[in-house]
């Protein structure tokens, strides 16, 4: 298998060559470029073959989530957020318009690494210190929608029962792997209930479905296909 091009996308030189020296030690990583903003990125990225695209969130003239929606509507690439900043509202937009996955900087270079694998496979990634921060945060704005205790702020009669078992587990921060282990079911099967819950609820991958399930929150305003 050929190396997995990246791009690295940071307003910051000492963090984008850092992240490129880093990559680049792993020996299965091509770091194709690094630019200092949204807008250089989703330039590059249109006129190059570029496998992930590590984005921070604040940058100048365009930033990272910016970058996300216009990637997604207008490459192939799979964008990856990677930032130092764990602001709520920059989690759920990321996410809704179309990033991978969301990684705090301070993340240790093994993570970064197999996050971007885990993206580049199809996979998608978010922290359990994100999820957290999605808990703590977003989950007491929506009490109405959660006034029974212990039940998540959805409406449960959409799904089995075996699919909102899944969907917490997702909430939770388990792989495909660990589901199937943990509900003593196939893999394949795991992956026939998830693709169920997008088709109900016309998400996209399965960081959608834990903020979902853990928001109750669609991200009705994401931008159509």
């Amino acid at each position: 298998m050929g190396k997995i091009r990246v791009l690295i996308a940071d307003d910051n030189s000492f963090i984008r060559e850092g992240m490129k020296i880093i990559l680049n030690s792993f020996g299965d990583f091509e770091v194709l470029a690094t630019v200092c903003d949204g807008k250089e990125a989703v330039d590059y990225c249109r006129s190059h073959e570029v496998d992930v695209a590590l984005l921070d969130v604040r940058m100048p003239n365009m930033n990272g989530v910016e970058a996300v929606r216009a990637l997604t509507a207008e490459t192939a690439v799979k964008p990856l957020i990677l930032t130092t900043f764990d602001d709520d509202e920059f989690i759920v937009d990321a996410v809704r318009y179309g990033a991978k996955g969301y990684l705090l900087k301070n993340t240790d270079p093994e993570r970064i690494r197999d996050a971007i694998r885990s993206v580049y496979n199809g996979q998608s990634v978010l922290q359990d210190e994100v999820l957290d921060k999605i808990k703590s945060t977003l989950i007491p704005d929506r009490k109405p929608a959660a006034s029974q205790a212990g039940e998540p702020p959805i409406d449960r009669s959409l799904f089995t029962d075996r699919e909102l078992d899944i969907m917490a587990l997702i909430a939770k921060g388990l792989s495909n792997k660990e589901i199937s282990k943990r509900l003593f079911i196939s893999e394949g099967t795991t992956a026939n209930y998830i693709t169920s819950v997008l088709n109900k609820t016309g998400l996209e991958h399965r960081t959608q479905i834990a903020i979902y399930y853990l928001t109750g929150s669609t991200g009705g305003d994401r931008p159509s296909e």
